[in-house]
């Protein structure tokens, strides 16, 4: 397929998808490095072993997978033309992405009761580099509820269907790229010790 051709808006609309896969790639290398620089670390003689990440952790990979799930749903409601249902999926999407972001605060208050700090003489690095990667994430997860928020209020205007779908591919792709990303660092911080 030749990119050079189309008419203007499906230029526009190609041009917004490869901006996003920038995106994700910039973001992948940074994670990268942030995981390489504990692979690195973990060298240290005063690297923690024996830590077990807080259940709020676990709570919250859950809850982000299955808001990818109905991100799906949402996605195949609107090439159906089902506005009310696919504005259900995409606002419990919404939900379980504000639920992920308290489940990771939780995390931190359940780290902090285990006497684990960010900072300070009581910290350890092991454990700041799971509030450094973890904060991050959450930003990044901040990011997509806004572009949640920017899809939900076009699908409350009915702007989005089958023929009419950049928004929300923009949205899921972005989407499901944090929640595979957190489930890799979750992945990684309970086999990498």
């Amino acid at each position: 397929m030749d990119l050079t051709q189309g008419t203007f808006q499906e230029k526009k609309n190609r041009a917004k998808k490869m901006m996003l896969w920038f995106a994700i790639i910039s973001l992948t290398m940074s994670f990268a490095g942030l995981t390489s620089a504990v692979v690195v670390s973990s060298s240290r003689p005063d690297w923690l072993n024996g830590y077990s990440l807080p259940f709020s952790f676990t709570l919250s990979t859950i809850l982000i997978i299955v808001s990818s799930l109905f991100m799906i749903m949402y996605k195949r409601s609107v090439k159906r033309n089902k506005h009310k249902q696919a504005l259900f999926f995409v606002l419990t999407a919404f939900v379980l992405g504000v639920l992920f972001i308290f489940n990771q605060i939780s995390g931190f208050s359940d780290l902090i009761a285990n006497g684990y700090y960010f900072t300070g003489p009581s910290s350890n690095v092991t454990i700041s580099y799971i509030y450094i990667i973890a904060f991050w994430h959450i930003l990044h997860v901040v990011v997509g509820l806004i572009a949640l928020l920017f899809v939900i209020y076009n699908q409350f205007k009915q702007k989005y269907n089958h023929k009419e779908m950049l928004g929300v591919e923009l949205a899921s792709t972005y989407w499901h790229f944090v929640d595979v990303l957190w489930l890799l660092l979750f992945l990684f911080f309970n086999f990498f010790r």
